[in-house]
């Protein structure tokens, strides 16, 4: 990179930097660790593989017009759901765009590469914040914003959740907000960045948002401001964050009210982690699913730990960052502030997923540090028994594993070797300048000696005049190479030496005199670090006079080679500084990524099957006319939005609570405490929904415990009714409701149905031995299954009934883990696979055909204890079904039309009762027989229904999610407010233009950069 490009744009140098040793080390670490895209094992755990990479690939149907549904409803998953909650949960980020330029079937590596631009992008705005906080050197600022980026929150936890790294994105950008409400400037430009922030992910914004506000109430503390202009500037950083979050009340305000109406899951309570896990985060290649991911590299933690013993630093800046990195690692393991910092309401997986918030403070500690000049080795040395005193307590957690310890050594050798040959490096520069200044009359103290930290202090840092830091340096650095410049222009004759000086020293006093353009307070932060090359203004020197040129003749040769060895230094020092924060970050990366696969489930990338199911799918497709799912045997847990179809099978955080209780009630499976529902592969919910073909896989051979199966990829089809049907009317009291349906799901799917087709027979259990199984205790009636003791036990638990002749047999026993299969059957019996535990209920599912004689015994293999319920077998007589087909079919809709939020269906005429859409009523339709005005729609059992008064002759049903008519209100409002307060500013600006106060001449000042 060129010395002039870096002169004029350190921010955008040190940016570029943190994104490309970001990007090196996230790759690098999948490249060890044989990870996707670089080698064999699959990234795609738990959530990334079950949402994020579906709901892309919805998003990318989307985008190219191939999806079934828009923005408002997704007809593809779940029957019927709610998109525009899921949009703003998953997809709203900017970066989620970038999907359209790859291929359908690279949607995996489309997210792998947006998760690498968002973390690449989170270390470029770090970095940028830093130089905006401090002068400093913009290789420094780029190494510690690739620390945050890489921090280990990030790598641990959100690059397999990436919508969380929008909030690792926005963190910085809302502290750069703060900053310009310190300034008063670009206060248009600090709503946008607010309301991208909220829009792109809302829940990571809010805990930025709360750490960018602590962050504020520091800086304002620091700056020294007066009261009244502190306020102003705390009144200004308010009312942005309100106008910005207003403007993305439209997305904010469905997602919230989308979590009012989802399926409630599991309510947990926090429990902080031991202090010996907490602090083993700290360390590199160390992982806890349920623990804080605090690595921020060695480096940035040994500067952040020497921060409160860095006499060159003010005492305000020491004591005030040091209490605030201390404040918000206490806040993890309060439960109240636990509550705080995620919206009062604990999570549903990781706890503590505000631990970016505190991996950027250490980063911006750290960086304090490093801008007044490396500490002196006794500041080192207490960092590092520190460091000591941490890992030693971290030994004793589990979290920490052997291969931690020579990580951890070889991390804090390099960072220690970096860091004292920096040190080295800034002596080299001091006493140059010390002696270039003596020639001139000027003394310069060693840099980081300490002297006048306490002057600095008294003001906070809000200059550079009586400190020894960087500024303080930097100018007379300025004044050195001032008297240099003389000394060497007399050399080749001519001039007055004292024209030169005092042109530096005008400069350099009017630099000092802004402590808002050098010190901590507010300013622009262009400033100057040790060790960078002075940038006169670029007006001619002027000669020094006979003295000087006596002393100048020997003074080039050898400033030339204390320069070499001061860039020499400084050189080897990043290269030790990078290469060991890199080779901890991707070894932390690394290990993650392989301890992942131990803890969580993962999924397979697109490929062979997924590529045979979407080409099934595609060739049976006959929406609207009929639905098509992709099958039971899944792949992940939204399979209708990676491989096509309309099918039941859906997986969300916003998951509708109808859609979930009703899918259960008639005999379906869910897993994530029932967000995660499942397909059902039933006749009569095949006839209620109109799922007129459904494809049957072979179970997933990426996942171990299925079956080893490579059968191919078939599609059944049967005749089933329209999307619209005409139900009798039902009595005024009677309930309609989900609340309405009973214990059996048999039953329930006769509601639906409005016929009975099941004959739902009583049970005999029994033992492997023979014996009658104990009941099950508590409110679930039926039996205890137990597994065999033996792996090879001669006999197993069995299930005796009596159903009809020919009749289909299913089984439905939500809380059995095991098979079952049917022992005498007339074709091929079929095995059924039941799994559950706490957090998911296995499906209903179809187990063969009935024998002449009617006696069924079904076969149980138990995996452990579970219940077999009262009624869980069900006799299906097809024939029945398809009557009721028949009859609904007669008088169900003659023409259906679906576009994203709209159904519309043509009705027999003189049709009376109640009309039905195939759909769960979510919260947000509205209908209307004819063109009678609408209104919320009824339901029936958990389905859209219109009333029929006979006259009617089509039915018109509009979705509309809850919360966006309040969302654009607000948004409207925060809009117009913005724009009346931007034509305020502009009006004051024009009177201001046309009577411009009167200022004195000055000269402009000298912008200097650092090159290293």
């Amino acid at each position: 990179m060129k010395r002039s490009i870096l002169r004029g744009t350190p921010r955008r140098a040190a940016a570029l930097l943190a994104a490309a040793l970001t990007v090196t080390a996230f790759c690098a670490a999948d490249a060890v660790a044989r990870s996707y895209p670089f080698g064999p094992r699959t990234r795609a755990v738990n959530d990334l593989g079950n949402q994020y990479v579906p709901f892309h690939a919805h998003l990318w149907d989307l985008l190219h017009g191939r999806s079934d549904g828009g923005l408002l409803v997704n007809w593809q998953s779940g029957f019927g759901s709610s998109f525009l909650p899921d949009l703003g949960t998953y997809l709203s980020s900017p970066f989620a765009l970038l999907v359209v330029v790859f291929p359908r079937d690279e949607i995996d590596l489309a997210v792998y590469v947006i998760t690498v631009l968002k973390t690449a992008c989170a270390g470029a705005a770090m970095a940028w914040l830093l130089l905006r906080l401090r002068p400093g050197r913009w290789w420094a600022a780029g190494l510690l914003g690739a620390a945050y980026a890489l921090c280990g929150w990030s790598l641990a936890d959100a690059s397999y959740n990436p919508m969380w790294l929008d909030g690792l994105v926005a963190l910085p950008l809302l502290c750069l907000v703060g900053e310009w409400a310190l300034d008063g400037r670009r206060r248009l430009l600090g709503v946008l960045v607010v309301a991208l922030a909220w829009i792109a992910n809302f829940y990571t914004a809010y805990m930025a948002t709360l750490g960018a506000g602590l962050f504020l109430l520091l800086r304002l503390w620091l700056s020294g401001l007066p009261r009244r202009r502190a306020l102003a500037a705390a009144g200004r950083a308010t009312a942005t964050v309100a106008l910005g979050v207003g403007l993305a009340a439209p997305l904010v305000t469905v997602v919230y009210f989308g979590t009012k109406h989802a399926y409630p899951g599991r309510v947990t309570h926090f429990t902080p982690v031991a202090t010996q896990d907490l602090l083993a985060r700290l360390l590199p290649t160390t992982y806890g699913f349920a623990s804080p991911a605090l690595f921020v590299g060695t480096t940035a933690l040994l500067l952040a730990l020497a921060l409160p013993f860095h006499r060159a630093a003010p005492v305000r800046v020491r004591a005030g960052w040091s209490l605030l990195v201390a404040a918000v690692a206490l806040s993890l393991q309060w439960t109240p502030a636990h509550l705080a910092w995620h919206a009062f309401a604990t999570p549903n997986g990781s706890p503590y997923r505000q631990t970016f918030v505190l991996c950027a403070l250490l980063v911006v500690a750290a960086w304090h540090t490093l801008s007044y000049g490396v500490p002196a080795p006794r500041a080192l040395a207490t960092a590092t028994a520190l460091l000591a005193l941490v890992a030693a307590v971290a030994s004793r957690s589990g979290l920490v594993h052997a291969y931690a310890w020579p990580v951890l050594l070889l991390s804090t050798a390099g960072a220690l070797t970096g860091l004292l040959l920096l040190r080295r490096a800034e002596a080299a520069e001091a006493a140059e300048a010390a002696g270039a200044g003596g020639a001139g009359g000027v003394t310069a103290p060693e840099a980081g000696d300490g002297r006048g930290a306490e002057a600095g202090a008294t003001t906070g840092d809000t200059g550079a005049v009586g400190r020894p830091g960087l500024a303080g340096l930097a100018v007379r650095v300025r004044r050195a190479e001032a008297v240099r410049s003389g000394a060497a222009a007399t050399a080749s004759g001519g001039g007055s030496g004292r024209a030169a000086g005092s042109s530096a020293d005008v400069d350099d006093s009017r630099e000092a005199g802004h402590g808002r353009e050098t010190g901590d307070g507010p300013g622009d932060g262009r400033g100057r670090g040790v060790g960078a090359d002075p940038a006169p203004a670029g007006a001619d020197p002027a000669p020094a006079g006979a003295g000087a040129a006596t002393a100048g003749r020997g003074e080039p040769r050898a400033g030339r080679a204390g320069a070499r060895r001061r860039v020499g230094l400084a050189g080897l020092a990043v290269v030790v500084l990078v290469g060991a924060q890199l080779g901890e970050a991707a070894a932390t990366s690394a290990v993650a990524t392989r301890l992942r696969l131990n803890h969580l489930d993962d999924y397979a990338s697109w490929g062979d099957r997924q590529r045979e199911q979407a080409k099934a799918v595609s060739e049976a497709d006959g929406w609207p006319a009929h639905r098509t799912d992709p099958g039971r045997e899944q792949t992940v847990g939204n399979d209708p939005m990676v491989v096509g179809g309309q099918g039941a099978q859906y997986y969300s955080s916003l998951t509708a609570d109808v859609l979930s209780r009703t899918l259960t009630a008639l005999g379906g499976g869910w897993t994530s405490r029932g967000r995660n529902v499942q397909s059902l592969d039933n006749a009569v919910t095949d006839a209620v929904f109109s799922v007129g073909a459904r494809v049957h896989s072979p179970p997933d051979q990426h996942q171990r415990w299925n079956p080893r199966d490579r059968g191919p990829v078939t599609v059944s089809r049967q005749d089933v009714p329209p999307l619209v049907t005409v139900r009798p009317a039902t009595a005024p009291d009677a309930r309609t409701g989900v609340s309405a349906f009973g214990p059996s799901p048999y039953r329930n799917q006769e509601l639906l149905l409005g016929s009975r087709v099941y004959t739902v027979p009583a049970l005999t259990v029994r033992t492997g031995d023979g014996a009658r199984p104990a009941r099950a205790p508590g409110d679930r009636p039926g039996t205890l299954v137990e597994a065999p003791r033996a792996k090879a036990a001669a006999h197993r638990p069995t299930i005796d009934a009596q159903c009809p002749a020919r009749s289909e047999v299913y089984l439905w026993a939500p809380h059995y883990s095991g098979t079952a299969r049917l022992t005498d059957s007339p074709a091929k019996p079929l095995t059924g696979r039941f799994t559950s535990d706490a957090a998911k209920i296995a499906a209903m599912q179809r187990l063969g055909t009935a024998p002449v004689s009617g006696h069924v015994r079904i076969e149980l293999a138990p995996t452990r204890t579970g219940t077999v319920p009262d009624g869980a077998v069900g006799c299906l007589d097809t024939a029945r079904l398809r009557t009721a087909v028949r009859g609904l079919k007669a008088t169900g809709a003659e023409e259906v039309t679906v576009s994203d939020g709209t159904v519309r269906a043509r009705l027999p005429a003189g049709s009376t009762g109640t009309a039905v859409i195939a759909a769960p009523r979510i919260a947000g339709w509205r209908c209307a027989a004819d063109g009678a005005a609408a209104e919320p729609a009824r339901t029936h059992f958990g389905l859209i229904a219109v009333p029929l008064d006979g006259s009617a002759t089509s039915v018109t049903c509009t979705f509309h999610p809850p919360g966006l008519r309040l969302g654009a209100a607000v948004g409207g409002a925060s809009l117009l407010t913005l724009v009346l307060l931007g034509t305020l500013t502009a009006v004051r600006r024009r009177r201001t233009a046309r009577h411009p106060a009167l200022h004195p001449a000055t000269r402009p000042r000298e912008r200097i950069t650092s090159a290293l």
